[in-house]
């Protein structure tokens, strides 16, 4: 009986295994079912009924072979692989009133749906400057309901490329994904989710994140290269239930005129267990990192290393919030190592097609490490080391002038969006830390291009911490690390 129980135990997993794997499941050619190459044929009957038919039997990959497939959305189903092969192109139409919504509107939905995945060496190309515009020109004609913001639609009736929610066993490989209308990709309550080797160029209109991830377990993002007008990787947290944890995020190359690699918003219910490990952020406009619990949730266990920042506005920005009133925002246990980041002068995304804002004060005059905790919600147990970087300099004198006696006039802005500019300009140039306890920094080199008459590092409400190796150059303050109302703090 053991015996037989066995042998039944070793057939369930190689049939599991048979339909997870794309290679090993059934090809069928895109052509058998009517499928149209000529990038004028509305196909999206036709590639839907060739996923309804694999599914019904048993599964398999569809494949698309060089040439131009348009189509409007389409739905994926459990054991169903989509495959563009070199040369194919998956083409969204260009009518808005060719995408389906349920809540949000994409181009490649799947709900609820197993061992399924988009993979190959095709592009998925969403159009998403010409549909953005005939979506905007809809909603003018009281035939699409939105507010339109300062003439953009809302996000979620921009079709996005792919949205997948809770799903499971699901790769994304090999592909590009470009010209979203609104963020590229969003997993949802998705488990068991690769995205690998994939190329991101999604930077023709506002708001197009990268890559979003929503309370996702079981995820590895690797080397993938992101374009994006808005955050690159963008983990999210929409349920007070449910969180992001379990993500391995490495080997990725990302631009963006956002942020490179971002937690929250939103963060209700927050991000556990999550390793970022050797990747380059470069010309982006905000954080090359950013981890943000304002909505409630909990930040725990982040472990980062081996990440080269080039030409970031900001190199590490952590901020905890209260934009959900009553409800305290957590985050702990993050550890940070080996980081190597280049603060420019200049605007980092200038020349892109979507840059970033431009303000009365330059973005990247702010410290190039924050952590700014609220009281009540105070960041604890940051471990920074091995950390050299470059900072702009050139703060203005007027602002170095203020007494930093009078740091409690730095406003809190517990509701505010969160973004490393969001004080203005802060009265350290390299790191300000704010409302943490057990932060302990060590072997840190800061540079500066331009003389700055501002403290070096201020720390403002920071206690039972350390400070070791701290090299400052080109400075020429008596005291180079200020502290105001603080507690068994360390320097060595």
């Amino acid at each position: 009986m053991n015996q037989f129980k066995k042998v039944i135990s070793i057939v369930a997993l190689i049939f599991s295994f048979f339909f997870a794997n794309p290679l090993l499941a059934k090809d069928y050619k895109a052509s058998l079912f009517g499928i149209v190459s000529d990038g004028i044929t509305l196909n999206t009957r036709s590639i839907q009924f060739a996923i309804d038919y694999i599914h019904t039997n048993g599964g398999g990959s569809l494949v698309f072979y060089v040439g131009r497939y348009l189509t409007g959305s389409i739905h994926l189903e459990s054991d169903v692989f989509i495959r563009l092969e070199e040369g194919a192109v998956l083409v969204g139409s260009l009518n808005p009133f060719d995408y389906d919504k349920d809540g949000v509107t994409a181009l490649i939905f799947a709900d609820n749906q197993q061992n399924i995945g988009i993979t190959g060496k095709g592009v998925i190309d969403g159009r998403g400057d010409i549909v953005a515009r005939n979506v905007l020109t809809n909603i003018q004609k009281g035939l699409i309901d939105d507010p339109s913001k300062n003439d953009r639609p809302y996000e979620y009736n921009r079709p996005m490329n792919i949205h997948f929610g809770g799903c499971s066993n699901v790769c994304i490989k090999g592909i590009t994904l470009k010209n979203s209308a609104s963020w590229n990709q969003t997993y949802d309550h998705c488990n068991n989710l690769t995205i690998d080797s994939i190329t991101v160029e999604n930077n023709v209109y506002w708001n197009e994140d990268g890559m979003d991830i929503v309370d996702c377990d079981d995820v590895k993002i690797s080397n993938n290269y992101i374009n994006t007008a808005d955050d690159g990787i963008c983990l999210k947290s929409q349920d007070f239930n449910r969180k992001c944890e379990n993500i391995s995020i490495c080997n990725n190359v990302v631009r963006s005129s956002a942020n490179g690699i971002k937690f929250g918003t939103a963060s209700y219910g927050g991000f556990h267990n999550i390793r970022i490990t050797n990747n380059i952020v470069y010309n982006t406009y905000r954080s090359a990192l950013a981890l943000e619990a304002v909505d409630g949730g909990t930040i725990d266990s982040i472990w980062v290393d081996s990440l080269r920042s080039i030409h970031t506005g900001n190199l590490i920005f952590l901020r905890t919030g209260e934009r959900v009133a009553g409800k305290k925002s957590v985050l702990k246990n993050v550890y940070i190592s080996n980081i190597e980041g280049d603060i420019p002068v200049s605007k980092p995304d200038s020349g892109y097609s979507y840059e970033g804002p431009v303000e009365d004060l330059p973005r990247n005059i702010s410290p190039a490490i924050i952590i700014a905790g609220i009281p009540g919600s105070v960041i604890s147990d940051v471990h920074i080391k091995n950390v050299k970087f470059t900072h702009p300099g050139g703060g203005d004198k007027e602002y170095a002038n203020i007494p930093l006696q009078h740091l409690d006039r730095i406003p809190e802005l517990a509701s505010k969006y969160p973004d490393f500019s969001m004080f203005k300009e802060l009265p350290a140039w390299g790191i300000f830390i704010r409302h943490a306890t057990n932060v302990h920094l060590s072997s840190i080199e800061m540079d500066y291009k331009r003389p700055d008459d501002r403290m070096p590092v201020v720390l403002d409400d920071v206690n039972n911490s350390s400070f070791q190796d701290i090299a400052i150059r080109l400075s020429a303050k008596a005291i180079e690390i200020f502290q105001h109302q603080t507690q068994n703090v360390t320097i060595k």
